[in-house]
């Protein structure tokens, strides 16, 4: 009887902390015991480990166990210890060789039979584990797709325990994972269902989304129903370019955590589209938990679109919650036992109508709504949260005159797609150097520095900053999405017919 310590990985978040886990199987009263902080979970895997190793034809020590969890004073949550328990004392009572365990990492959660079931957070963890060079992970089957994503990481699947023990006893080579690895995230194709040319009479709107998505900017478009806010919305995804390796690595490692990873696609080389009903909850979209943590939707939208239809019927504070991640890009959920920081760097879609009954008094309804409601209904979106929304579009409704006449102009999601790539291209090269991608993420004191432009292009927004009609954040926003503009018209820089163009867009303008 001995010592025998293996290594597994605990979960922070998005980020993977190294667990060391040790087992000690010495003389006294026969038992296990587990220390380190472990959570519900994490206590009940003692009769998970006996029976998976009774059931695999291993003996179960008669002596006293105690595993051990370091650092001691890390919450551990979850059942992903469970294979790293089983091997560690399975090395302690001499069943495998305890020095081939030693530097290998173990991730999995263990059936009765001794099967090894699929767990959470699998590529964040082995990214965590990655961080110490040459690794060695060893990961149920299921999740293998997934834990090839990392580069420089040699990954053993393994389907069952009895599988694992007899590799570790032999010393062969290990088996394979089913899938190869990924250099690039796979180009997959736009959903060939939704496309921008099935929104008709909406130029202005189609143009808004366009500028949305060249630049990363924030949307809010006020309209009553039946005009396409919510078409034009779910379109936006179909203009925006396929992720980039490290933001695909990135947002797969979010919706592993969630466990809303798709069977069928181990990374996510499309930006995602999150779209919460209006009845969930502040913890819901910023993310939350009583014991374990978990993203919320502004997370889930990272590198993507979150969209929110029918925006005041969120409750305030929750509409509210959204203005620190809209400023900073992460959100911090601070619970009793630690705080987490998720990434959440998306573009907002709002979507509204004009007042509760929204008839639409330019079409000759009458609203039956006094002054007081339009105002308390609108009074909902604050305006600490409207002044970061960069761009804010009237739909109204169209005549059939005018819906035949916008036919001949619409374009395919195809077509704008290749003009927001172009002019992403043309913003990469400008920020070439720098750790932002988009006009939308370049801090304020760059914007009036290095990528300021002229006086007379500057002249009408500074105008509206004297009036007071423009706060400072919104001088910002201009601007950025000014340079959106300038890229989109293949310019050097924003002129003053850019600049004015986006004030338009800023203070609303009528489609």
């Amino acid at each position: 009887m001995a010592v025998a310590r293996t290594r597994s990985v605990a979960l922070v978040g998005v980020t993977g902390r190294t667990v060391e886990v040790e087992a000690d199987v010495g003389n006294g009263l026969a038992g296990i015991h587990l220390i380190g902080l472990p959570d519900t979970a994490l206590s009940e895997a003692r009769d998970r480990v006996r029976s998976a190793m009774v059931n695999s034809n291993y003996p179960w020590p008669d002596a006293r166990i105690i595993v051990s969890l370091f650092p001691a004073s890390l919450p551990k949550r979850g059942s992903q210890f469970d294979l790293a328990i089983a091997v560690a004392i399975l090395g302690a009572a001499g069943v495998v060789p305890a020095e081939r365990v030693a530097e290998l990492f173990f991730l999995g959660e263990l059936g009765l039979d001794g099967r090894i079931r699929p767990v959470r957070g699998v590529l964040p963890s082995i990214l965590g584990a990655a961080k110490h060079g040459d690794t060695t992970v060893v990961v149920p089957a299921a999740n293998s797709a997934e834990a090839v994503l990392v580069p420089d990481v040699r990954v053993v699947p393994v389907a069952h325990l009895r599988q694992l023990v007899e590799w570790l006893r032999k010393g062969d080579d290990p088996p394979e994972p089913q899938v190869e690895a990924y250099e690039e995230p796979p180009r997959s194709t736009v959903d060939p269902m939704l496309d921008l040319a099935d929104v008709v009479g909406q130029p202005v709107a189609r143009r808004a989304l366009e500028v949305c998505a060249a630049g990363g900017h924030n949307l809010w478009m006020l309209g009553p129903p039946g005009t396409g806010k919510t078409l034009l919305a779910e379109r936006l995804p179909t203009l925006l370019p396929d992720l980039e390796l490290d933001h695909a690595l990135e947002v797969t490692a979010i919706h592993s955590v969630a466990g809303a990873l798709p069977s069928n696609a181990p990374m996510m080389s499309r930006p995602p589209f999150v779209s919460p009903h209006h009845t969930a909850t502040a913890a819901a979209i910023i993310g939350g938990g009583s014991t374990i943590v978990r993203p919320g939707a502004v997370s889930l939208a990272h590198r993507g679109v979150l969209f929110m239809d029918e925006a005041p019927e969120f409750p305030r504070h929750v509409l509210d919650s959204l203005r620190q991640p809209l400023e900073s890009g992460r959100v911090t959920v601070s619970r009793s036992a630690g705080s987490v920081t998720f990434p959440a760097r998306f573009m907002l879609i709002m979507a509204a109508n004009p007042c509760p009954c929204a008839r639409a008094e330019d079409q000759g309804d009458t609203c039956r709504c006094s002054p007081t409601v339009r105002r308390r209904y609108l009074g909902r979106l604050s305006g600490p949260l409207l002044d970061r929304v960069d761009m804010k579009v009237t739909v109204a409704r169209s005549s059939r005159r005018e819906l035949m006449a916008d036919r001949q102009f619409v374009e395919t999601s195809k077509t704008v797609a290749e003009r927001v790539l172009v002019a992403r291209e043309r913003a990469a090269k400008r920020l070439a150097g720098t750790s932002w991608r988009t006009n939308a993420e370049i801090p304020s004191s760059l914007l009036h520095s290095d990528y300021r432009p002229s006086a007379a292009a500057m002249k009408p927004t500074t105008s509206c900053l004297d009036s007071g009609a423009l706060s400072a954040r919104g001088l910002d926003r201009v601007v950025r999405v000014a340079w959106t503009l300038a890229d989109l018209a293949d310019k050097d820089g924003p002129g003053e017919e850019e600049t004015t163009a986006a004030l338009s867009f800023w203070l609303g303008v009528e489609s």
